[in-house]
């Protein structure tokens, strides 16, 4: 009876139920978290950390703001020759921070940017597509193969939201030709000047005031100038009356006020009250507009005629100009042909590189713009304005009076005769960023009237118009029949990215360049600092031993022939030692190349040795060491 089995069949009812009620949780939980995982992708917000030094990847407010504003989906294609490029390991580099920023763009619009990136392999449908799409392609790929690295961007066509939308906004493409990695800081710029252009339905209008013929004159069959055709194709441009302007509208995105003459008080009133509420204006004014004869002449006493100018909006604005100063820059001359003679004109210069700001968007691709007779801007001593340059002259400019250029005109070398560097670099054109206030404060009590702008309002000033006119940037050429205008310079395209970059939003004005991707080795730049520094003293005492060397070897081989031939044994035995001196020098040259890259290969030897064997065998040796104690500890508790 001791082994009686009862209580063994009284508790197994017990244990079927706890386990079958484990079982009936365990699946319970499956059907609920597996639906919540699936689904979380959806309506979860993943949180996004940049943890990058010059946060490279967080988006800026105002490319957020286009974003967000987004009427439309958008495609955006990424076209990259991966296969050509897998020997261009920069390119690769810059393809890679060009997707994340996109990427990062389209996860902020929450669907309404869909983006794709396509590998067009030589003759197939995906190259015909980029070259349809305007991308344009370079060589130096992978076995001669061209290179597609650009983006083409278009509005998809109305679905669930009816034809309306389709007719508020047409189907259109738009392209990033090619994505170059010296603009790589403006490639937030880029993208979203694309986006934005994508989003609007109609071109911006642009307003333009001028006492210059720039729009040619169709009664006498005169054309307009080609910078004026070259907006035309761009913008829808309107040129404004200045004898009749009263007001001018905010439909107006950019306004051109060229060679600015004799303007009433009405017209500079209603382009102080357009500055004020927002509007975008570029004004170029001229102490000599040299290369075409105002359409207005000036009158009065002190008016030359040639000159413009805008003293009551630049005095409100804190700004100084002469239009009695002409900038001479002798560094920059450019060469002209004159009554049969060649000279360089220090009037006329030829600004490169190095006078145009490159960490402005509007300049920085441009290599060259040709400009005459220009004037500069400076801020006054009480000025609350910002001047932020875009051209400037070189440091041996000086500035002369009008009057004497003109004298000069037809003898230019004359300008240089007396020349005494100023040392300083002129501003010959910028940004003037505010806040401004009114040039008009005895109209405070008219209804509307504005007497101060936010603090983001901006003016361009530009102390040349002879800029715009053909003769300094393209000439006709006469190819197959047709006249085709050969670029010599990058005057037209300084002014299309003027009205491109004012004519965007707000929110795209806002967009600055950023900081590169690509982070400089400031440990090996140092040491190669001073292994310059070290070692380039004697590079150049060996080279200009080599120097002396040959022109010794050159003296001596006419000595060779000048006896028929015949030499001496002394002779042949100078030449076999400047020979062998010459082996020894170039030998001693190879060997200074040599140790200017020693230490930077030790740096990278010592900088492989950590993090191959140091640190895994420290992060080894601790591990080993936490192990040790642990296992002491819990022998000695036993």
């Amino acid at each position: 009876m001791a082994r009686l089995r009862l209580p063994k069949v009284l508790i197994t009812p017990i244990h079927l139920s706890r386990r079958l009620m484990l079982y009936l949780r365990l699946l319970l939980l499956v059907l609920v978290i597996v639906p919540v995982i699936v689904s979380s992708g959806r309506w979860l917000h993943v949180s996004r950390v940049d943890l990058t030094t010059d946060h490279l990847y967080t988006l800026t407010p105002g490319t957020l703001k286009i974003v967000d504003t987004l009427r439309h989906p958008l495609n955006l294609t990424l076209y990259f020759s991966s296969h050509a490029t897998r020997d261009l390991p920069q390119l690769r580099s810059y393809e890679q921070r060009v997707r994340e920023v996109l990427q990062e763009m389209a996860v902020r619009s929450h669907g309404r940017i869909h983006l794709q990136v396509i590998d067009p392999v030589p003759y197939s449908d995906d190259e015909s597509n980029a070259e349809a799409g305007g991308l344009t392609a370079a060589s130096g790929g992978s076995n001669g193969e061209r290179v597609f690295f650009g983006l083409v961007g278009n509005t998809l066509p109305a679905d669930a939201e009816g034809r309306a939308a389709r007719e508020r906004m047409p189907e259109k493409t738009l392209s990033i030709p090619f994505f170059d990695p010296a603009r790589e800081a403006f490639l937030e710029y880029d993208i979203a000047k694309l986006l934005y252009e994508l989003n609007q339905s109609s071109k911006p209008l642009v307003g333009v005031i001028s006492s210059l013929p720039v729009d040619g004159n169709p009664l006498l069959g005169v054309p307009p100038w080609t910078v004026m055709q070259q907006l035309n194709q761009l913008f829808d441009v309107k040129m404004l009356d200045q004898n009749k302007l009263q007001f001018i509208s905010d439909r107006i995105k950019v306004l051109l006020l060229i060679h600015p003459q004799e303007l009433s008080v009405s017209a500079q009133y209603a382009i102080d009250q357009y500055v004020l509420g927002g509007g975008h204006l570029v004004v170029f004014v001229d102490p000599d507009a040299e290369l075409e004869t105002p359409a207005v002449p000036a009158v009065g006493p002190e008016s030359s005629g040639v000159s413009s100018n805008l003293p009551r909006l630049f005095a409100a604005w804190g700004v100084r100009f002469d239009p009695n100063k002409v900038v001479l820059d002798r560094s920059r001359a450019l060469p002209i042909e004159l009554a049969g003679s060649s000279f360089n004109h220090p009037a006329m210069l030829a600004l490169g590189s190095q006078q145009l700001n490159h960490d402005d968007v509007v300049t920085a691709s441009l290599q060259r713009i040709n400009v005459a007779t220009i004037g500069y801007f400076d801020l006054a001593p009480n000025a609350t304005t910002r001047l932020i340059p875009l051209l400037q002259s070189s440091a041996q400019a000086e500035a002369v009076s009008t009057q004497r250029v003109l004298r000069d005109s037809n003898n230019p070398s004359q300008l240089l005769q007396g020349y005494k560097p100023d040392n300083v670099h002129y501003v010959l054109a910028a940004r003037l960023r505010g806040p401004f206030t009114s040039a008009f404060p005895e109209r405070a009590s008219q209804p509307g009237h504005l007497t101060h702008s936010g603090s983001s309002a901006e003016v361009i000033l530009i102390a040349d118009t002879d800029l715009l006119n053909d003769r300094l940037w393209v000439e006709p050429q006469n190819i197959l029949g047709q006249t085709m205008m050969r670029v010599f310079a990058n005057n037209g395209d300084f002014v299309n990215n003027l009205v491109d970059n004012l004519s965007g939003s707000s929110a795209l004005l806002s967009i600055r360049g950023r900081s590169t991707s690509q982070r400089p080795f400031t440990r090996v730049q140092a040491l190669r600092n001073v292994a310059d520094q070290k070692f380039l003293q004697k590079e150049r005492e060996l080279e200009k031993e080599l120097a002396d060397t040959r022109r010794r070897l050159q003296e001596l081989q006419p000595a060779k022939g000048s006896q028929a031939g015949l030499i001496t044994a002394e002779q042949r035995h100078e030449i076999e030692q400047f020979r062998q001196r010459q082996m020894a020098i170039n030998k001693a040259l190879r060997d200074v190349q040599h140790q200017l890259n020693a230490e930077i290969d030790a740096l990278g030897f010592r900088l492989k040795v950590i993090n191959i064997v140091l640190v895994p065998g420290l992060v080894t040796l601790i591990g080993l060491l936490y192990g040790w104690r642990r296992t002491r500890r819990n022998r000695r508790y036993r």
